[in-house]
Formats: structure tokens, C-alpha cells, sequence
């Protein structure tokens, strides 16, 4: 791994980070509609899959240490036995596989194609790993926590598009963030 390599990673681990920054809206699942997942999004569509998803790691880390980084302020180990746990543990993965969609067809990436990549990975993914840990951990039946994760998608849908955008005009402009290249 390189400096850059490594910059690119503490860099994208800092934007997950502020956009925590954002006030979250709680729905009575207890789980947060924040912008976080949107950074999620953008590591693996900008700089790849290994380090996307390496700089999600290390956010993480950052949390299980008692880091205030996700949103609302809160961190620390316990985070990993409460409601969100299954979401926040989904981003490194989900961060990798944008990135890894991205990279096998980053001389056609188009905004539809990176809109599809960050709906797969930053949507079903996170949500295939969420609902069920909700189910656990706060007590609800498989469909409530489903049908209360519904409010989150119009949202996520969003942030989907505004990551195709943001990757898709990254490239162009800055060709230099090769994700390939890692």
C-alpha cells in the first residue's frame, strides 16, 4: 500500500466521519436516517474496492475504540450490540463491492451503472445485513423491522444517485483516482 493509497483511506474514513456530523432523524426502529451511508457510497465508487473498503474498516475501528463519529455523536463498543450494529458492520463490505462493480467497468461507467453499483451495494447490502441484526437486537418480528426499513429507501435512493453523480464526474475530471490502480 502506498502513501497515497493510504491518504486516499484516512481521507474517505474523514468523510464518513463529517458526514455524521449531519443531525440524524430516528424512526421509531431506533434506527438513524443519517448521511454516513452516503460516504459509504462514494469510497467504494471513487477510490475502488480495497481502498473503499479498507477506509470503511477503519472507521469502524474507530467506533469500536469510542470515536463520537457516527451520527449524533456516538461511539464506543457497545454500538456493536445495539439496533445498528448489522448496518454499520455491512458498510466495509458494502464499500468494497461498489468498488469492486466500479472497477470492472470503469472505462463504461456511466451514471445508470454507478447508480445500479450503489444501489446494489449501498442498499441491498447494507439493508441484507441490517433488517436481520434489527430483528435480534431490538426484538422485532422480520416483517416490522422490514417495513420500517422502507422509510429509509426514497432517501437512500438519493444518496445512490448523488454518489453515480459525484463518482461519475470524479472520473472525468480527475482521472488520477484511478480505483483500478490500488
Amino acid at each position: 500500500m502506498t502513501i497515497r493509497d493510504m491518504v486516499y483511506v484516512a481521507l474517505f474514513a474523514a468523510i464518513v466521519a463529517v458526514l455524521g456530523l449531519f443531525p440524524p432523524i430516528t424512526l421509531p426502529t431506533g434506527v438513524p436516517i443519517t448521511a454516513q451511508s452516503l460516504g459509504v457510497m462514494l469510497a467504494g465508487s471513487v477510490i475502488g474496492a480495497k481502498r473503499g473498503g479498507l477506509a470503511l474498516v477503519v472507521f469502524v475501528a474507530l467506533v469500536a475504540v469510542g470515536a463520537p463519529i457516527l451520527a449524533g455523536g456516538r461511539g464506543g463498543f457497545g454500538i456493536f450490540f445495539g439496533p445498528t450494529a448489522g448496518f454499520l458492520l455491512s458498510w466495509p463490505v458494502a464499500a468494497f463491492l461498489i468498488g469492486w462493480l466500479t472497477e470492472r467497468s470503469w472505462h463504461q461507467l456511466s451514471w445508470l451503472r454507478s447508480f445500479a453499483f450503489n444501489v446494489v451495494g449501498g442498499i441491498l447490502v447494507i439493508y441484507a445485513a441490517g433488517i436481520p441484526w434489527l430483528v435480534v437486537a431490538a426484538d422485532l418480528g422480520l416483517v416490522k423491522a422490514f417495513t420500517g426499513s422502507v422509510a429509509f429507501i426514497p432517501g437512500d435512493l438519493i444518496k445512490a444517485a448523488l454518489a453515480a453523480f459525484i463518482a461519475v464526474t470524479v472520473k472525468r475530471a480527475y482521472p488520477v483516482i484511478d480505483p483500478r490502480s490500488a
